[in-house]
């Protein structure tokens, strides 16, 4: 780094010139993951596999931040956030893979590419893979601003790891808990309403809620790291609740037997308890009525 750029760094207190170029390499990483991955996903003619890439790349950009910001920042906090980032997209690579392996393209990417002008690939790419990368890069910015944030990692950050935890939990046993569902094959064509889905119809989108705002806390050693990173869980959660996570799922979901009913006893998004959620829904419906 120049003279100029350290100085200019020490003034403002926050490596600014340093974080700078780890936008950079942050986006070559996120970039090359979907990248390798188109290639394989046009050469098999399965533009599912971006799905399980999404998790990869958010790892890549950790890996990336933590290997460029040696020798800045709190060596806890990188380290906090490196692992816990690569632990949430490593755990979400693996199941997306498990889940779809031996499948055929998932339908929302053959209505969206039989839209294809010019070449399903060439769409894909630019629609999707390219999408992707970037918005893996805008999200993960908690991940790469916290990197450089200087003081201890306090109790700000060990809350975040708490909500961290609380949320790659919820995501992994509604996981698991809807694998165990689908595979047992007295329940095609049923509804999951069990376990940690009878609290929430989302458990696996409130997970990732959770893990947003917990790296975001994480990387809240410094003001201008919390003053950088706060549009990437407010863009996070605006994706999960009225995006592509919840709405639209539901607008899929909404046509299937039994799907109203059990919209209506079952929490849209934070976890509650059904009795809880009844005694909620009466209190609403009386205020609606008087």
């Amino acid at each position: 780094m120049s003279t100029a750029a350290e100085g200019l760094d020490s003034a403002g207190g926050y490596p600014w010139a340093a974080f700078a170029a780890n936008l950079g390499w942050s986006a070559a990483a996120a970039l090359a993951v979907m990248l390798a991955t188109f290639a394989v996903a046009s050469a098999r003619d399965r533009y599912r596999y971006v799905d399980a890439a999404w998790g990869l790349a958010f790892a890549a950009v950790a890996a990336a931040s933590c290997a460029a910001s040696a020798g800045h920042g709190d060596p806890v906090r990188r380290a906090l956030l490196t692992a816990a980032t690569a632990v949430w997209g490593l755990r979400l690579a693996v199941h997306i893979a498990r889940r779809g392996w031996g499948r055929g393209e998932d339908a929302r990417y053959e209505k969206m590419l039989a839209r294809a002008r010019g070449g399903r690939k060439w769409y894909a790419l630019r629609k999707v893979f390219l999408l992707q990368a970037a918005l893996v890069w805008l999200i993960s910015l908690p991940v790469q601003a916290g990197q450089y944030a200087g003081g201890s990692a306090g109790a700000l950050a060990a809350a975040g790891a708490a909500v961290w935890a609380a949320g790659t939990a919820c995501e992994a046993v509604g996981d698991r808990q809807l694998a165990r569902f689908t595979a047992d094959p007295a329940h095609r064509g049923r509804l999951m309403d069990r376990g940690l889905w009878s609290w929430t119809r989302h458990p696996n989108y409130f997970g990732d809620f959770l893990v947003w705002w917990g790296l975001y806390l994480m990387a809240c050693g410094a003001w201008q790291s919390a003053a950088v990173a706060a549009p990437a869980p407010l863009l996070m959660s605006y994706l999960l609740i009225f995006g592509s996570g919840k709405r639209l799922l539901e607008r899929h979901m909404a046509e299937r037997p039994g799907y109203r009913a059990y919209a209506e006893r079952t929490s849209g998004f934070v976890p509650l308890p059904p009795s809880w959620y009844a005694r909620l829904r009466g209190r609403r419906a009386g205020h609606a009525g008087g």
